[in-house]
């Protein structure tokens, strides 16, 4: 069977980030399950914010297009998703709002249907992200129509989260993203819209 395409990005473009950390490790996971990944990082797709009177004059900004696109062409997607203050990072939120604009024309579900999502994140706090997620996951879920994976993998303690090598230093989160990845890549075999 073919390797379902599968992409991933970090809702944070901070240098070092500790988010993408995970990203890079979920790439690695995810290929040794079976996917094929596209691996971006959001600074390449710069938007403004959201505001329904610029859409209205300007119309919606082409990196939002261009990154629909990139999802539409996508069968699962895992968004490593930091927290702040117990929610969605505005970068993130923002990117969310805009990609939801674009209409397609050829009657393909949009970026967020047809499609699977697995959720991942890190924090300095003890619960590793997961109420940012729990906010994510609702979005994604209810309002935009997505197909989750029923796992999510938090990472408590990011400062000494990962090893020199950039390693999952604890077993259990490490198990937690392997499990995450296989259920993404099955299920983006089984349920996915063909891209």
């Amino acid at each position: 069977m073919t390797r379902p395409a599968i992409l991933v990005f970090a809702g944070s473009i901070r240098t070092g980030s500790i988010n993408e950390k995970l990203a890079v490790r979920a790439v690695e996971a995810i290929e040794q399950a079976g996917g094929a990944v596209t691996h971006i990082s959001l600074a390449d797709y710069p938007m403004p914010i959201y505001n329904g009177d610029l859409e209205e004059n300007e119309g919606v900004p082409e990196t939002a297009t261009r990154l629909a696109e990139t999802m539409i062409a996508s069968q699962g997607i895992f968004i490593v998703a930091p927290e702040y203050n117990g929610g969605i990072t505005p970068l993130l939120k923002n990117t969310i709002d805009w990609v939801s604009r674009p209409k397609t024309t050829d009657h393909r579900p949009g970026p967020f249907k047809g499609r699977v999502f697995a959720l991942g994140a890190v924090s300095n706090g003890q619960f590793g992200g997961y109420r940012g997620l729990l906010q994510l996951r609702h979005s994604l879920e209810n309002a935009l129509g997505t197909l989750m994976v029923p796992e999510m993998i938090s990472v408590p303690a990011a400062n000494t989260a990962f090893d020199e090598s950039g390693n999952l230093v604890a077993e259990r989160p490490a198990k937690m993203l392997t499990t995450v990845a296989e259920r993404l890549v099955s299920m983006a075999k089984t349920f996915a819209a063909p891209v």
